[in-house]
């Protein structure tokens, strides 16, 4: 089958979607599909205003129109709620193409963390936007219940996986601070909440892994913190692996992929009981979820990292990659006697100009 899958969120980005989207795509190609992505690398586009790695794709219809028609997917999934979702989304209206959403972040609550945007306002805009697909799909049961909540009637599971291979048990002595060590992963933003594990009492050290707008503030007002920045593969892996606990501060994440992550290295995760970490962390086995957020780190040094192991080799990309496979819409573009022939012009284009044309969606390659 040809999958097309458009997103606002793609490489070089470093996050949990495009971690999720990037996995996805290829077992779907292992899968036997062809897979196409249209993201913001295809298109001219500025940054994203608070977020900088985000990339926002300049008046891209008409680019992602002659893509949709090249391709001519017989699938077509919408991950980004940005201006290339909505451009698609508006091709998927326009010509009567059934399409597939997925909801990966808490936009309403990131809004309200930066801008004094009220949640239901929020809430209407999205139910708006996913409510013209024939499934959106969540990865928690608690997003579910948040979701269906404030309107949201369409919603299909697409449960999140981890690269065992890669995330597993290493030496502890990777790591030479002193112990405990209390280590974070992820985006350093106001909206992940990092202030409040850098205030929480600690008798050992933490570590911060990541970057992102809020490290200058946070490094200077914490500075027996230790910042190292963005780690990769096997190298995240390592340092994740060394430390004793993950501490996850964040209020607004829809699952927070690095739980599975840590879990997999052996490492037991503290987290508060929201949305998100309640789905993914196993009180008193795989981590511990308090509304203080010292006390669950504490008590986490007590977890067994073989449970938590455990727990991650359940969590498989292959089984989350089947689960989006079978939430999928089968679709095809219903074509007027003008589109019949601008399919034919652009798909006649592309094979032309294959090797330089500046809107060919990107084959997965990873």
């Amino acid at each position: 089958m040809r999958i097309m899958i458009v997103t606002d969120a793609w490489f070089p980005q470093t996050n949990g979607v495009v971690r999720t989207l990037g996995q996805t795509a290829a077992w779907l190609g292992r899968f036997g599909h062809e897979v196409r992505i249209i993201n913001p690398r295809d298109f001219r586009s500025i940054a994203c205003p608070t977020y900088p790695e985000i990339r926002l794709s300049i008046l891209p219809y008409r680019k992602v129109t002659r893509s949709i028609l090249a391709f001519s997917p017989q699938a077509l999934h919408i991950a980004t709620e940005g201006p290339l979702g909505l451009s698609a989304r508006r091709f998927g209206l326009r010509h009567g193409m059934r399409f597939t959403t997925s909801y990966h972040t808490q936009f309403p609550q990131y809004l309200r963390a930066r801008f004094p945007i009220p949640l239901g306002l929020s809430y209407r805009a999205l139910g708006r936007f996913h409510g013209a697909a024939v499934r959106c799909m969540v990865s928690t049961a608690s997003v579910r219940r948040d979701l269906a909540a404030h309107g949201f009637e369409n919603l299909a599971t697409w449960r999140r996986g981890v690269d065992t291979e890669t995330f597993k048990p290493y030496l502890k002595d990777f790591l030479t601070l002193p112990r405990p060590i209390a280590a974070y992963v992820g985006r350093v933003a106001v909206e992940k909440n990092i202030d409040a594990f850098l205030k929480m009492a600690w008798s050992g050290s933490k570590l911060i892994i990541g970057d992102g707008p809020e490290r200058g503030r946070l490094a200077k007002e914490y500075p027996d913190a230790h910042f190292i920045g963005y780690r990769f593969g096997k190298d995240l892996a390592m340092n994740l692996a060394a430390s004793d606990v993950m501490v996850f501060p964040s209020r607004t994440d829809t699952f927070g992929l690095v739980n599975l992550e840590a879990m997999a290295c052996g490492v037991p995760v503290a987290a508060y009981p929201v949305t998100g970490p309640i789905d993914v962390i196993e009180d008193g086995v795989t981590g511990c979820l308090d509304t203080d957020l010292a006390a669950a780190a504490r008590r986490a040094l007590t977890i067994d990292a073989r449970a938590c192991r455990e727990h991650a080799l359940k969590s498989g990309w292959e089984v989350c990659s089947r689960e989006f496979e079978n939430n999928l819409e089968r679709c095809e573009i219903p074509l007027q006697p003008k589109l019949i022939l601008a399919s034919r012009l652009v798909r006649e284009s592309a094979l032309d100009s294959a090797s330089s044309s500046s809107i060919r969606p990107s084959r997965t390659r990873l």
